[in-house]
């Protein structure tokens, strides 16, 4: 791994600790308001991002999470799974603002694993954490399209990493 990569996704982990230990009290309920998520886009303009994302969302559920060894578990192959999916559409889905949409479609359908951890965990029913977890991660991710097309007009986040 090149060194601007490395140093790249090491940012990009700190930013989403910092931006996740911020909002920390609405990012582990059954709302998961995590406004870090925002940063899965960043695999639609280049895969060398999951690193960060990965590292990132492991450290902050070390750090932030009351259901520590669920959510080492569960939320790091949510991450892991959806990134991965999202990296292999790129193949088949060749727009940024259609990639970013599969992604965010991804990611909200996928909290099932994290509404099951919830369920394991807390007891809490499955089908209502699924669909409030879906819909969070489906509002949180909605935003940040628009977010993060405009950063990536000034950043240029395919050629940053």
């Amino acid at each position: 791994m090149k060194i601007k990569t490395l140093v790249v996704n090491s940012i990009l982990a700190a930013l989403y600790i910092a931006v996740t230990g911020i909002i920390a009290p609405f990012g582990f309920t059954h709302i998961q308001f995590r406004v870090s998520e925002m940063f899965n886009h960043l695999v639609v303009f280049n895969k060398k991002y999951i690193f960060g994302i990965v590292i990132g969302v492991f450290i902050s559920n070390l750090l932030f999470s009351i259901l520590l060894p669920y959510d080492l578990i569960f939320g790091v192959a949510h991450s892991i799974i959806a990134l991965s999916l999202t990296i292999f559409s790129a193949k088949y889905i060749k727009g940024i603002w259609q990639r970013m949409l599969f992604n965010t479609i991804i990611f909200s359908f996928l909290m099932f694993i994290i509404a099951f951890e919830l369920n394991l965990a807390l007891g809490w029913p499955f089908f209502f954490t699924w669909l409030t977890t879906a819909i969070s991660e489906l509002v949180v991710m909605g935003i940040g399209i628009p977010v993060m097309i405009a950063l990536n007009k000034r950043i240029n986040f395919k050629d940053m990493i």
